[in-house]
């Protein structure tokens, strides 16, 4: 039996003996049976194909004062959870809560980092306000059939925005609520 090598960029027969060839055989055979299947390695080799659209139509709905796309986006199970006393709430509240008291604030997203797996991502956002204040947050997705299940918001540094970052409340006073 002959096997090929490389010898300073040549190309060259080489004796095999079958005994290597069994080995060899025996190794490829333990490599594919531990090896994660095609398919679960494409599916997180990033996020998944419709997962990044979804994400900036909502930011985009977000800009355009729309609640109606971001009804649909948000799946019927959603939850949202933030440092602000935002634990876990439904999507009725987090219209109440978070739409409604915020939307006449915000003018514009600026997405800085939009990457994931899967079906889960981060987005790290600058939001500029209407009144010319910006601040940096970084929000966690869960997606499936192209909806979101679930946003979780971490505040970024301190700002003059209205929120629990901007007021100064500690993680313990908005626990203490």
């Amino acid at each position: 039996m002959h096997g090929i090598e490389w010898e300073k960029g040549v190309m060259r027969k080489r004796a095999m003996s079958r005994r290597m060839v069994l080995e060899a055989g025996a190794c490829a055979l333990t490599a594919a049976a531990v090896a994660p299947p095609t398919a679960r390695a494409h599916a997180e080799a990033g996020l998944g194909p419709n997962n990044e659209a979804v994400i900036r139509k909502y930011y985009a709905a977000w800009e355009r004062k729309d609640w109606h796309p971001i009804d649909i986006l948000l799946g019927d199970n959603f939850m949202f959870t933030s440092a602000a006393g935002d634990d876990h709430i439904s999507k009725s509240a987090f219209k109440a809560k978070c739409w409604e008291s915020q939307i006449d604030f915000i003018e514009r997203f600026d997405l800085q980092r939009v990457f994931g797996n899967g079906n889960e991502a981060f987005v790290m956002y600058v939001c500029r306000t209407k009144n010319g204040k910006s601040f940096r947050n970084v929000e966690y997705f869960r997606l499936r059939d192209d909806k979101v299940e679930a946003i979780e918001c971490y505040f970024g540094a301190q700002s003059s925005f209205p929120s629990a970052v901007s007021a100064g409340q500690s993680r313990e006073s908005i626990d203490r609520r």
